[in-house]
């Protein structure tokens, strides 16, 4: 397999944890492509976590903005609540079949850390999550999913106290144990064969898509949209249709401003460096150190991005923007009252960029978005926002 992507990826880890990554490289080649591991990966993906999920014309919405027909991709609709489960799935098992007995994860919204518990609960394996304190605190509903599911909660007080920080430990814990524990990577992020990995198990959320839209419309949508954080859901849907002639548009938290120092936007406003065992775009300062990033999407707020995103960026694939936080509050607002479907404060920056795209569109054209996960998760950090802007009209 291949480390890099272009000049992106590679392995920039300490020494003691370069054989558990070849053991975790030859494992994974061993059984990408093995027919009864597929078969029940996509068991657990069918019958516990309810895939496919449905490619939902959205016809309000279509009415209302004008412009292309708009599907969604109802990620949210999976068992825990996003697209993050489908990951999990595949490298639990893939931990089964290595003799792991110890799972390990980060998460930053969240949602990750739900799916990993989630798996681990069914599949009967220890299971720790590392969290950042403040991500603990706006994200508590998800905290006690995770308790109740049996996981260890290790709350980090490092650093901003955020996903950045939270990978940190859950790194250090791995280079300490690594001959009983699995790292489960939530995004396409992290030293190789993570990125190409996590992309082979979001993949299916594309292939879907280009089962289902030809099904619906006989042919390929025009353009494609997705948040991207880390980038995994983005990956998803992208990668099957990379060499097909459409339109791909990820978009980043721009948070309260990309020309402010309080956004997450590592594409749009990054630049080379090399953070969690990749080479990638990401935020630093002068002297190279990584800044503090904002997001008021705890899920987007990481200061990098998946390596195999930065080369489609650097080759002019995919085309990435920003979606500041109070165009993504707005869009969560709007869809959720014109198609009652309440999204995920992640997926409402995708949404607010279709409202945007489908000025640009013709009535003929179609688009996709996934919709990543639920917002139930992201009440409590909304509730003073919508509040206030429902006092405010």
């Amino acid at each position: 397999m291949n480390t890099r992507f272009g000049q992106f990826g590679g392995q920039f880890v300490p020494e003691t944890l370069m054989n558990p990554l070849i053991e975790l490289e030859k494992a994974f080649v061993n059984i990408k492509d093995d027919d009864s591991f597929k078969k029940e990966y996509m068991y657990y993906c069918q019958e516990y976590s309810g895939r496919p999920t449905p490619l939902y014309y959205a016809e309000n919405l279509t009415r209302k903005l004008g412009g292309g027909k708009i599907y969604l991709k109802r990620e949210d609709l999976n068992h825990t609540g996003a697209h993050k489960i489908n990951n999990v799935i595949g490298q639990v098992l893939l931990a089964k079949k290595m003799g792991k007995k110890k799972i390990i994860a980060e998460t930053g919204a969240g949602q990750h850390g739900v799916a990993t518990a989630t798996i681990c609960a069914m599949f009967d394996i220890s299971c720790e999550v590392f969290m950042g304190e403040e991500d603990i605190k706006r994200q508590g509903l998800n905290v006690l999913k995770m308790k109740m599911l049996g996981a260890r909660i290790n709350s980090v007080t490092s650093g901003t106290k955020t996903l950045k920080d939270a990978t940190n430990e859950a790194i250090r814990h791995w280079v300490a144990n690594p001959e009983d524990t699995f790292y489960v990577i939530g995004s396409v992020v992290g030293p190789h064969p993570y990125p190409t990995m996590v992309r082979d198990f979001q993949r299916i959320i594309g292939d879907e898509v280009k089962e289902q839209i030809m099904e619906k419309e006989g042919r390929t949508p025009d353009y494609l949209v997705a948040c991207v954080g880390g980038g995994s859901n983005a990956m998803g849907l992208f990668y099957p249709f990379i060499e097909e002639k459409v339109e791909m548009y990820g978009v980043e938290a721009g948070g309260k401003g990309i020309d402010t120092e309080y956004h997450a936007a590592s594409i749009s406003k990054g630049r080379l460096g090399v953070i969690h065992g990749m080479m990638t775009y990401l935020l630093q300062d002068e002297n190279g150190q990584i800044k503090p990033v904002h997001s008021i999407s705890a899920g987007l707020d990481y200061p990098g991005v998946g390596p195999e995103h930065a080369y489609f960026n650097s080759i002019n694939r995919i085309k990435y923007v920003a979606i500041n936080d109070n165009e993504a509050i707005e869009a969560f607002r709007y869809l959720t009252k014109i198609e009652g479907i309440i999204p995920a404060l992640e997926s409402a920056h995708a949404i607010a960029y279709l409202m945007k795209l489908t000025r640009e569109t013709d009535k003929e054209d179609i688009i996709v978005v996934n919709l990543s996960g639920r917002g139930d998760k992201d009440m409590d950090t909304l509730f003073n926002v919508l509040e206030e802007l429902e006092d405010g009209q």
